[in-house]
């Protein structure tokens, strides 16, 4: 006969820093669909657990934030070997619109919102998104061209004053 024990679980202690003074900050470095949504659903994550976020978008991150193209994000499957394809088939013509259309109906069968849809739901849980301003400079865009919640086009080392403190993740 086995005995349980009914002593309660050890929870580990990391600190006495409550959730609510937590700051989280993601670089958004990369505008494919498939590299736009591991920032957004981390930055989801934390802000459902009181953490602050703060997301910067740069280089080809700012597709996330373009008003041309945040909803037209593409993936291609040319040079992922994360999708266990042969390499040549991802050059084929139509390729890129059918891994798209693929991956856009899987994540939509989550209930997962679109990019646009999830940078708003970000910023209405109190979210804040930062443009780089040298980004915006090498590509001649201004605050006018993107999603109208990007608080400002700010340097990096604005940025980083900011989230002074924070945990960086850089995608």
């Amino acid at each position: 006969m086995t005995s349980t024990d009914a002593s309660p679980a050890i929870v580990p202690s990391f600190g006495s820093e409550a959730a609510s003074g937590r700051k989280l900050a993601i670089i958004c470095s990369k505008g494919s669909l498939d590299m736009a949504y591991p920032g957004l659903i981390l930055a989801n994550a934390a802000l459902g657990e009181g953490c602050e976020v703060h997301l910067f978008f740069t280089f080809w991150g700012f597709d996330m934030i373009n008003k041309k193209t945040m909803g037209d994000l593409k993936f291609t499957m040319l040079g992922n070997t994360a999708t266990h394809m042969p390499q040549g088939l991802g050059g084929l013509p139509g390729m890129t619109g059918m891994a798209t259309s693929k991956l856009k109906k899987s994540i939509a069968d989550l209930d997962v919102p679109e990019v646009p849809e999830f940078l708003e739901q970000i910023v209405a849980s109190g979210g804040h998104l930062w443009a780089c301003r040298m980004s915006a400079d090498m590509n001649q865009l201004t605050k006018e061209d993107l999603y109208d919640d990007v608080e400002d086009i700010i340097n990096a080392a604005q940025f980083i004053e900011m989230t002074e403190g924070a945990q960086l993740l850089f995608i």
